[in-house]
């Protein structure tokens, strides 16, 4: 279909101001003394621990040359180091220092801010269609320059770093979905560090969805919190930016499967109400919404769901 003209020009004209209102026109950004360039790198990095320079420079669409000088940079700043990949003995593997994982906790904050004070200026039922309008956008802008994602494999069992790693993708989702914090991040790293320490009893098991060996999603079944008779689905995500890939199905399923065969007579699950697009997710699994009830447990009141698939 193709857009008006009217359409055209206004977004343009929304776009221009963007830019201008989130500082890329300035030589800095996000409350740092870096330009745009270097702030998306550090984040990228934090992201992606263990990327690569020549990875970064897809990342970002910038030249190869740009992007060595910038990292050339950072790693003088004491924000970012350097050492040999453990798959490419000739390139380089980037990591934040703790210098640079300070520096990045400030950008977060600062860009939090920013969009919870434009947030608040609206009604809060206009909030999903602000969410839902830039995310399309912004991935019809990147259509044409994708190139086919990598393979996705699904592999079950703990792996070096998948806790931090999990721990990260739901702190950095459920605080822009939710606005959660501190606490919930905490609660988050406490409860998946102690589960994985059961993961020798038959009834526990975890997944990772793997492009390369980044970790792109995640889900485990405990069968034992709950009872003997129930399976816990819990810790279920998929990274921002690589979902409508088949990933989160993909990962429910073998969770599952893993449930069934263990004899498990129903799956449970708790979520909130609000995450449309994983209730639907949920819903054409054969989980059904049971009950629902107001809870504050991770540091903002959320209306918590239950929901129950019966495996007999």
């Amino acid at each position: 279909m193709t857009a008006s003209a009217h359409t055209v020009e206004t977004l343009r004209e929304a776009a221009r101001d963007l830019v201008r209102e989130f500082g890329f026109m300035r030589g800095s950004l996000a409350g740092t003394d870096l330009p745009p360039s270097a702030v998306h790198a550090l984040i990228e990095i934090e992201a992606r621990e263990g990327v690569t320079a020549t990875a970064l420079v897809e990342r970002l669409r910038l030249e190869k040359s740009s992007v060595s000088r910038m990292l050339r940079k950072l790693v003088l700043s004491g924000d970012v180091a350097e050492q040999p990949s453990a798959e490419d003995g000739r390139s380089k593997s980037l990591r934040l220092t703790p210098r640079g994982r300070q520096r990045v906790a400030g950008i977060h904050d600062f860009a939090r801010a920013q969009v919870r004070a434009a947030l608040e200026r609206l009604p809060e039922d206009r909030h999903r269609t602000v969410v839902d309008g830039l995310r399309l956008y912004a991935d019809a802008l990147a259509m044409p320059a994708r190139v086919a994602p990598r393979p996705v494999r699904i592999e079950r069992g703990y792996r070096t770093g998948l806790i931090a790693r999990v721990t990260q993708l739901h702190a950095h989702h459920y605080a822009a979905a939710a606005g959660f914090g501190q606490a919930f991040e905490s609660i988050v790293a406490a409860g998946l560090a102690a589960f994985c320490n059961r993961l020798d009893h038959p009834g526990n098991a975890i997944w990772s969805a793997l492009e390369d060996e980044t970790v792109l999603g995640s889900v485990t079944i405990d069968g034992q919190d709950l009872g003997p008779d129930i399976a816990h689905l819990r810790w279920f995500i998929v990274a921002d930016g690589q979902r409508g890939r088949g990933i989160g199905r993909r990962l429910l399923s073998a969770a599952i499967a893993f449930a069934a065969a263990q004899g498990f007579p129903e799956i449970h699950l708790w979520t909130f109400a609000g995450l449309d697009a994983a209730r639907h997710l949920y819903e054409a699994a054969g989980f059904a919404c049971v009950e629902e009830r107001p809870g504050a447990q991770w540091g903002a009141t959320v209306r918590e769901q239950r929901f129950v698939k019966s495996l007999r």
